[in-house]
């Protein structure tokens, strides 16, 4: 019996101690966002506060944005870093184009969109060395989201047969699809971001005034990232699911609460401590 109990106690104690960390989840219902460290090649922790998801990153590390779509179905998922559309570098609004993921695909965004075969990659670095600020953009640094869309799929004329699909664990990026977009001015980048980055950078803020403690989201170097174009009838003009995740640096989370501090365990005497010391 006793050692019955004692098993029992063990098993107790270390259920405790898996739920005290936070573990990697995802958020999202219709698709699933997970924040990953690539330099670390881990999926970062999720925090939730007051209704609110975080992560904690660090300066210095890349990291990519893990799209899962969830559904049966074809979605549009626009994103954004720091308020700026992923893809045409426009400040984000949920009518910009977006990455097309077919039924049960995952993907890896890991950079701000340059052409169908390049990223600049996404890391973590101090506000004001963010892409967002250094484009007269600071404001909504510190949270990346995602409005999906469903497909609007005509009713089928007769008999027909669904396609079987994706597996789920398909991850490759050579799969993953832009919406195809009007050809935009030849002077101008994949879906014209050029244009809209250079009318910001004339109205660059004074960085003496940001936060260098505060983390976005910096413009690191161009990477081979290829993605191809497909059309995409939206469903609906307003998103279907419109998911955030606020992100910020350990220390800070930690100070502000969102990361609660570690309680100390309170000291339990001991019957046979050490030997017998002087006394004072």
């Amino acid at each position: 019996m006793t050692t019955r109990r004692a098993l029992l106690t063990l098993l107790a104690a270390a259920a405790v101690t898996a739920c005290s960390a936070p573990p990697a989840s995802a958020v999202g219902s219709l698709i699933d966002v997970q924040i990953v460290d690539r330099s670390r090649a881990e999926t970062l922790s999720t925090w939730h506060h007051r209704g609110v998801s975080y992560v904690a990153g660090r300066p210095g590390d890349r990291y990519a944005v893990r799209l899962t779509n969830r559904s049966g179905g074809r979605v549009l998922v626009v994103l954004s870093v720091d308020g700026v559309n992923a893809i045409s570098g426009d400040t984000a609004a949920v009518s910009q184009t977006g990455y097309v993921l077919a039924p049960y695909q995952t993907a890896e965004i890991t950079g701000w969109r340059k052409s169908y075969a390049e990223a600049a990659a996404f890391y973590f670095t101090a506000l004001p060395d963010s892409y967002a600020a250094r484009t007269g953009r600071p404001d909504n640094v510190g949270v990346i989201g995602a409005a999906v869309f469903r497909e609007r799929v005509p009713e089928p004329i007769g008999r027909w047969r669904a396609a079987p699909p994706v597996a789920k664990d398909s991850s490759a990026n050579d799969r993953l699809e832009a919406e195809r977009q009007p050809p935009a001015p030849a002077s101008s980048n994949l879906a014209g971001a050029a244009e809209p980055a250079q009318r910001a950078r004339r109205a660059q803020p004074d960085f003496g005034q940001l936060d260098d403690k505060k983390l976005g989201t910096g413009h690191g170097e161009r990477e081979y990232s290829p993605i191809t174009s497909t059309a995409f009838e939206r469903e609906s003009s307003q998103p279907a699911e419109v998911i955030q995740v606020r992100y910020d640096s350990y220390a800070n989370l930690l100070a502000s609460g969102v990361i609660p501090r570690p309680r100390p365990l309170p000291r339990e005497p001991d019957a046979f401590p050490s030997f017998v010391p002087d006394p004072g």
